[in-house]
């Protein structure tokens, strides 16, 4: 007795409504979303963490390093000259405008 052939592919059963909104839609070739709005919301739901937090590199910004046993910090210099150890990454940012200090964006932005 042959064995029945199963489909590759069983898109009617398989996708059965929108992965956004749930509703039921005409599918056009193998489509999830019934709408480019349901896409664009669905895309945003699963990126939201990452537009949410602020960029690691700018290209205008420098990077903050912190010497890790004199614990002052540095612009753009990976290794203290006074303890000749590496520094560890803040995060991005630059000199404050009014004391010149080195001054980081998770300073500015954290609670």
């Amino acid at each position: 007795m042959p064995e029945p052939q199963t489909p590759w592919r069983n898109d009617g059963v398989t996708i059965a409504a929108c992965a956004a909104c749930g509703s039921a839609f005409d599918r056009r070739g193998r489509g999830r979303f019934c709408s480019s709005a349901c896409r664009q919301a669905a895309w945003r739901w699963q990126h939201k963490a990452e537009l949410a937090a602020p960029p690691k590199t700018h290209p205008t910004l420098s990077v903050i390093y912190e010497c890790t046993s004199c614990d002052t910090r540095y612009v753009d210099v990976r290794r203290c000259p006074e303890c000749n150890l590496f520094n560890r990454r803040v995060s991005p940012g630059g000199h404050c405008p009014s004391c010149d200090e080195p001054v980081a964006i998770s300073d500015l932005t954290e609670p």
